[in-house]
């Protein structure tokens, strides 16, 4: 209270914005025992948009526990949209659009903490019933090895996860769980959870009604996806979006490509969060050389053409036969330029299957871009 109120001073060297994140802490500790007066929210700046995601849970927490509030239903409405735009899902995994700045080690702040604590306050707020599960799932797929990055984020997921259970998982399941899809049917028991049902294929005419059934105690809850092979054109993008410009190094003639011309590729990408362990798969015609491996054939002045710029750094590269693949230890949120060099060896129109830009364990987070067919001419 003493250094809500001013009376205790703790001089800080960083910006303003992080003395009111320590305020918001301090007054929420205050109103989870009842020793908040609403005449201390006076001494915050009120920029809530300008607040980090922490900030924002917090203030939206401190909303919920002081019902004395000045305009607090109008406060509480900006807070839970301000949170909202900044969520997203890449697959089944929630991020941020702020995660670049919300793992604030100084105050013990991490974007893990912050999706263990939205869900746990989403789960007290009758206008977040519905996102509730999807933040549980999102929460749990940002596990790496069983487990969230950060002392303070695995206490608060497990907070998080407890509370989510007791209030819509106090029934044991069992019994057993039916899957229908047109005429075919399929059935597990719980007892055998986590468990997948067998594929059912698509109905007859391409249309069906899917039907799913639990027999006995308790609702467990399901993934439904669906599964075609469809022929690929334009661009797919769950997290990230993909260009891909290709320049003539060296060209013989000009206009079209021959056997022993070099070419530059370029892929822009552009990564709606941060990442670990991205990889980018970019392919090549059949027969060509991607220069820069350090061989005696290599083209000093053609592979320094090619650069990365950007937010990331390859920590390894594989020049194969078919592919030119980078691999990125973490790859934040933000635009990143790959360019390489290829030489061309063999005539023919080629078929390229899709650039794809995937993050290794999170394979649901991706992006993909088709290739038009790339024709290599015979010299006249």
């Amino acid at each position: 209270a003493a250094f809500v109120e001013g009376r205790l001073q703790r001089p800080l060297p960083l910006a303003s914005q992080h003395r009111d994140a320590r305020l918001l802490s301090a007054m929420l500790a205050l109103a989870r025992h009842g020793k908040l007066q609403p005449a201390m929210l006076e001494v915050l700046d009120g920029q809530t948009q300008r607040y980090s995601t922490a900030m924002l849970i917090d203030w939206l927490e401190l909303l919920q526990r002081t019902p004395a509030a000045a305009n607090r239903t109008a406060a509480m409405a900006q807070a839970g949209q301000l949170l909202r735009s900044r969520l997203s899902y890449q697959g089944t995994r929630l991020v941020f659009s702020s995660e670049a700045d919300d793992n604030a080690w100084w105050l013990m702040g991490s974007a893990n903490q912050n999706a263990a604590r939205l869900l746990l306050l989403a789960s007290t707020l009758p206008d977040w019933q519905a996102d509730v599960p999807r933040l549980l799932t999102g929460l749990l797929a940002r596990q790496q090895r069983g487990h969230w990055q950060g002392t303070t984020a695995n206490l608060w997921g497990s907070l998080a996860v407890a509370q989510f259970s007791r209030q819509y998982e106090s029934v044991p399941v069992s019994g057993s769980s039916s899957v229908a899809l047109g005429s075919q049917q399929a059935s597990a028991s719980p007892a055998d959870t986590p468990q997948r049902l067998p594929l059912l294929p698509w109905p007859a005419g391409g249309k069906g009604t899917l039907t799913l059934a639990h027999q006995g105690s308790g609702a467990p809850w399901a993934t439904v996806e669906a599964l075609a092979a469809v022929k690929f054109s334009g661009q797919r993008s769950a997290g990230y979006r993909i260009s891909k410009t290709l320049t003539p190094v060296s060209q013989q003639v000009s206009g079209e490509y021959r056997p022993g011309d070099v070419m530059k590729v370029t892929l822009q990408i552009d990564a709606q969060a941060d990442m670990g362990w991205v990889v980018v798969d970019d392919p090549i015609p059949a027969g060509a050389s991607i220069l820069g491996s350090g061989l005696g054939n290599d083209s000093a002045i053609a592979v320094a053409q090619a650069r990365e710029r950007g937010n990331g750094w390859a920590d390894y590269i594989e020049r194969l036969p078919g592919n030119y693949r980078a691999y990125y230890r973490y790859l934040p949120r933000g635009a990143l330029t790959v360019e390489y060099t290829v030489r061309l060896n063999t005539t023919g129109r080629f078929q390229l299957p899709p650039t794809r830009v995937e993050a290794m364990y999170a394979p649901g987070v991706y992006g993909m871009l088709a290739n038009a067919p790339f024709e290599v001419a015979r010299a006249r």
